[in-house]
Protein backbone atom coordinates (compact mmCIF):
# COMPACT_ATOMS: atom_id res chain seq x y z
CA UNK A 1 0.00 0.00 0.00
CA UNK A 2 2.86 2.41 0.84
CA UNK A 3 4.43 1.72 -2.56
CA UNK A 4 1.12 2.52 -4.27
CA UNK A 5 0.79 5.84 -2.42
CA UNK A 6 4.41 6.72 -3.18
CA UNK A 7 3.96 5.85 -6.86
CA UNK A 8 0.77 7.93 -7.05
CA UNK A 9 2.48 10.90 -5.35
CA UNK A 10 5.45 10.72 -7.75
CA UNK A 11 3.10 10.52 -10.73
CA UNK A 12 1.19 13.57 -9.47
CA UNK A 13 4.37 15.66 -9.06
CA UNK A 14 5.65 14.58 -12.48
CA UNK A 15 2.36 15.49 -14.16
CA UNK A 16 2.28 18.83 -12.34
CA UNK A 17 5.85 19.68 -13.43
CA UNK A 18 5.14 18.68 -17.03
CA UNK A 19 1.99 20.81 -17.14
CA UNK A 20 3.75 23.90 -15.76
CA UNK A 21 6.44 23.61 -18.43
CA UNK A 22 3.82 23.67 -21.19
CA UNK A 23 2.77 27.22 -20.37
CA UNK A 24 4.71 29.49 -22.76
CA UNK A 25 2.65 32.66 -23.23
CA UNK A 26 5.48 34.55 -24.96
CA UNK A 27 7.22 34.15 -28.32
CA UNK A 28 10.36 35.96 -29.39
CA UNK A 29 11.40 36.99 -32.93
CA UNK A 30 14.63 38.71 -33.94
CA UNK A 31 15.79 40.78 -36.88
CA UNK A 32 18.17 43.45 -38.12
CA UNK A 33 17.40 46.61 -40.07
CA UNK A 34 20.28 48.32 -41.85
CA UNK A 35 20.33 52.06 -41.12
CA UNK A 36 23.35 52.89 -43.30
CA UNK A 37 26.59 51.26 -44.47
CA UNK A 38 28.01 51.09 -40.94
CA UNK A 39 24.99 50.94 -38.64
CA UNK A 40 22.17 48.46 -38.01
CA UNK A 41 19.23 48.37 -35.67
CA UNK A 42 18.64 45.06 -33.93
CA UNK A 43 14.96 44.39 -33.19
CA UNK A 44 13.84 41.93 -30.51
CA UNK A 45 10.08 41.40 -30.65
CA UNK A 46 8.06 39.76 -27.89
CA UNK A 47 4.52 38.61 -28.71
CA UNK A 48 2.35 37.73 -25.71
CA UNK A 49 -0.85 35.74 -25.44
CA UNK A 50 -3.95 37.63 -24.30
CA UNK A 51 -3.93 38.44 -20.60
CA UNK A 52 -0.15 38.17 -20.18
CA UNK A 53 2.39 40.97 -19.79
CA UNK A 54 6.16 41.50 -19.82
CA UNK A 55 7.88 44.07 -17.63
CA UNK A 56 9.98 47.00 -18.83
CA UNK A 57 13.78 47.15 -18.71
CA UNK A 58 13.51 50.34 -16.69
CA UNK A 59 12.09 49.28 -13.33
CA UNK A 60 13.34 50.44 -9.95
CA UNK A 61 14.93 47.93 -7.54
CA UNK A 62 12.67 45.87 -5.25
CA UNK A 63 10.04 45.48 -7.95
CA UNK A 64 9.12 42.67 -10.32
CA UNK A 65 11.63 40.90 -12.59
CA UNK A 66 12.59 43.48 -15.20
CA UNK A 67 13.53 42.56 -18.75
CA UNK A 68 17.31 42.54 -19.20
CA UNK A 69 18.91 42.40 -22.66
CA UNK A 70 22.61 41.63 -22.91
CA UNK A 71 24.66 41.71 -26.12
CA UNK A 72 27.72 39.48 -26.23
CA UNK A 73 30.86 41.58 -26.87
CA UNK A 74 32.28 41.06 -30.36
CA UNK A 75 35.05 42.34 -32.59
CA UNK A 76 32.43 42.63 -35.37
CA UNK A 77 30.28 45.36 -33.80
CA UNK A 78 29.86 47.82 -30.95
CA UNK A 79 26.60 48.79 -29.26
CA UNK A 80 25.59 52.43 -29.63
CA UNK A 81 23.62 53.78 -26.69
CA UNK A 82 21.15 51.74 -24.66
CA UNK A 83 18.49 49.30 -25.77
CA UNK A 84 15.27 51.27 -26.28
CA UNK A 85 11.65 50.33 -25.79
CA UNK A 86 8.34 52.04 -26.58
CA UNK A 87 6.16 53.66 -23.93
CA UNK A 88 4.50 50.93 -21.92
CA UNK A 89 1.56 50.77 -19.57
CA UNK A 90 2.40 52.21 -16.15
CA UNK A 91 0.30 51.35 -13.10
CA UNK A 92 0.68 51.47 -9.34
CA UNK A 93 1.27 47.91 -8.13
CA UNK A 94 0.09 47.50 -4.53
CA UNK A 95 2.12 44.29 -4.11
CA UNK A 96 5.40 46.12 -4.78
CA UNK A 97 4.16 49.49 -3.49
CA UNK A 98 5.52 51.26 -6.56
CA UNK A 99 4.74 52.21 -10.14
CA UNK A 100 5.63 49.50 -12.64
CA UNK A 101 5.70 49.60 -16.44
CA UNK A 102 4.81 46.61 -18.58
CA UNK A 103 3.85 45.62 -22.12
CA UNK A 104 0.82 43.62 -23.26
CA UNK A 105 0.24 41.92 -26.63
CA UNK A 106 3.64 42.83 -28.14
CA UNK A 107 6.71 44.99 -27.78
CA UNK A 108 9.82 45.63 -29.87
CA UNK A 109 13.10 46.38 -28.12
CA UNK A 110 15.69 48.11 -30.36
CA UNK A 111 19.47 48.38 -30.15
CA UNK A 112 21.67 50.35 -32.51
CA UNK A 113 25.02 48.77 -33.47
CA UNK A 114 28.06 50.18 -35.24
CA UNK A 115 29.51 47.54 -37.56
CA UNK A 116 33.25 47.17 -37.97
CA UNK A 117 32.80 45.37 -41.31
CA UNK A 118 30.00 44.59 -43.76
CA UNK A 119 28.59 41.60 -41.87
CA UNK A 120 28.27 40.44 -38.28
CA UNK A 121 26.78 37.73 -36.14
CA UNK A 122 25.06 39.34 -33.18
CA UNK A 123 24.54 37.18 -30.12
CA UNK A 124 22.92 37.91 -26.81
CA UNK A 125 20.54 36.97 -24.03
CA UNK A 126 17.14 38.19 -22.88
CA UNK A 127 16.15 37.61 -19.25
CA UNK A 128 12.49 38.20 -18.45
CA UNK A 129 9.37 37.13 -16.57
CA UNK A 130 5.77 37.09 -17.76
CA UNK A 131 2.71 37.51 -15.58
CA UNK A 132 -1.06 37.53 -15.82
CA UNK A 133 -3.61 38.83 -13.30
CA UNK A 134 -3.18 35.86 -10.96
CA UNK A 135 0.40 34.64 -11.29
CA UNK A 136 3.89 35.11 -12.65
CA UNK A 137 5.85 32.34 -14.30
CA UNK A 138 9.41 31.78 -13.08
CA UNK A 139 12.00 34.06 -14.73
CA UNK A 140 13.20 32.73 -18.06
CA UNK A 141 16.14 33.34 -20.37
CA UNK A 142 16.44 33.05 -24.14
CA UNK A 143 19.57 33.29 -26.27
CA UNK A 144 19.43 34.91 -29.68
CA UNK A 145 21.67 34.95 -32.75
CA UNK A 146 21.09 37.41 -35.58
CA UNK A 147 23.04 37.32 -38.84
CA UNK A 148 23.60 40.82 -40.24
CA UNK A 149 24.37 40.78 -43.97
Amino acid sequence: MKKLILAFTLMLFTASAAFSQLEKPIKWAYGAKRLNANEVEIQLKATLEDGWHLYSQNLKPNGPQKTTITFKPSAEYKTVGKTTEPQGITIYDKNFKMNVTYFAKSVIFKQKLALKGNTATVKGTIEFAVCDESKCLPPDEVNFTIAVK
